[in-house]
């Protein structure tokens, strides 16, 4: 990306942010897939920032064990501190590593961005939780201590503790409530859930406003389909609805353009139109209090099917949008984020498709 990268400066001239890199990463055979999501991932600035901490710490500490939080770790790290401001780098430590660790990452075949991200981020989570365990345990000597580690999980009152909160949590984590209504006695059964993304079912000519309404409806369960009610002891006709009780820092919105086409038997691509503005309310909560959220990035898939295609990323860093196309990053106005909202026709020529949104709550960092 030399030319690109002498460009891009040239173009961002004396407003280039400070202490910021704008690096392209290199593709090692469909590897597209990785490469958006880790672009989305290193302009979470919070999230980036817990990372390169955890990367301080341990890096002080000693030499730590390699796992997919230490590769990952090290590439930020490394594009962080890099004498130049614009480039190229090859992840290829942290894409062997994903390779090793899960066979469905080893082919070179096309892969699912959002899969790639649920699955990395599933991933750190137990990373931490492990070291969290393995430092509890370090520090327990006596037998003492041991015999009443067993009772450790548990409060005085006999509930259960909390688990371990890693940052990744705090960044991403957002809880559901599964509110099901009996109609015969009205009582309210509620089931909590968390979450790391929403996976949003999307229409022709709709907006992320509306599919979040659709995701929270009410639902009649009736028929087969009756629900088993404590306080009535008996199969009973209910309303169903999901809502949003905890809102997390950063809203990971995917939107399920593939889906399964049982007279076709395969996966379809929908290229429907689904503008995601770049402020977004957040009000079907269960405090019906209003979260605001600013888009910060784009995991955009190109191609007209679900085995097929390619990634790229956008992202707004500094209040510039800029767009990664693999080794590829250059800046584009922001009014360009409108035409990777799909096509208002079924069948059309660009197939530029937004697929996972980052958003980030009002308040919680500077963009």
């Amino acid at each position: 990306m030399g030319a690109n990268g002498s460009k891009l400066e040239k173009s961002l001239g004396d407003q280039f942010p400070e202490g910021e890199r704008y690096f392209g990463l290199e593709n090692f055979g469909n590897t597209c897939y990785c490469n958006s999501v880790l672009q989305a991932l290193y302009f979470c600035v919070p999230f980036r920032d817990q990372l390169l901490e955890y990367y301080a710490d341990n890096k002080s500490a000693g030499e730590a064990e390699e796992n997919l939080l230490t590769c990952l770790a090290e590439l930020f790290s490394m594009i962080s501190s890099h004498k130049k401001k614009t480039g190229v780098f090859a992840p290829k430590r942290f894409v062997q590593r994903v390779r090793k660790e899960n066979e469905s990452f080893r082919g070179y075949m096309h892969q699912d961005a959002h899969e790639f991200l649920n699955y990395l981020l599933n991933v750190l989570v137990d990373i931490l939780e492990k070291e969290s365990k393995g430092a509890k345990d370090s520090t327990e000597t006596s037998s003492l201590e041991k015999s009443v580690a067993g009772q450790d999980d548990f409060k005085a009152n006999g509930t259960q503790k909390e688990p371990f909160v890693t940052w990744v949590h705090k960044n991403f984590q957002g809880i559901l409530t599964n509110e099901t209504r009996c109609l015969r006695c009205e009582t309210v059964t509620a089931r909590d859930e968390t979450f790391f993304d929403l996976s949003l079912d999307i229409e022709q000519n709709s907006s992320i406003t509306s599919c979040l309404k659709n995701f929270s409806s009410t639902e009649t369960l009736n028929a087969e389909d009756k629900f088993f009610c404590d306080k009535c002891c008996s199969l009973q006709e209910a309303q169903k609805r999901m809502k949003i009780k905890k809102a997390p820092h950063i809203l990971v919105i995917h939107l399920k353009r593939f889906k399964y086409m049982e007279q076709l038997n395969r996966y379809k691509k929908l290229s429907y139109r689904v503008v995601f503005p770049l402020e977004l309310k957040l009000n079907n909560t269960v405090e019906n209090e209003d979260s605001e959220y600013s888009l910060f990035a784009v995991v955009v898939h190109v191609g007209s099917g679900p085995n097929h295609g390619h990634y790229v990323s956008l992202v707004k860093s500094h209040n510039h949008w800029l767009f990664f196309d693999d080794e590829n990053v250059e800046m584009i106005d922001e009014s360009a984020v409108q035409t990777f909202f799909g096509s208002s026709q079924e069948y059309s020529s660009n197939t530029d498709h937004g697929y996972i949104l980052f958003y980030e709550r009002a308040g919680d960092g500077k963009r």
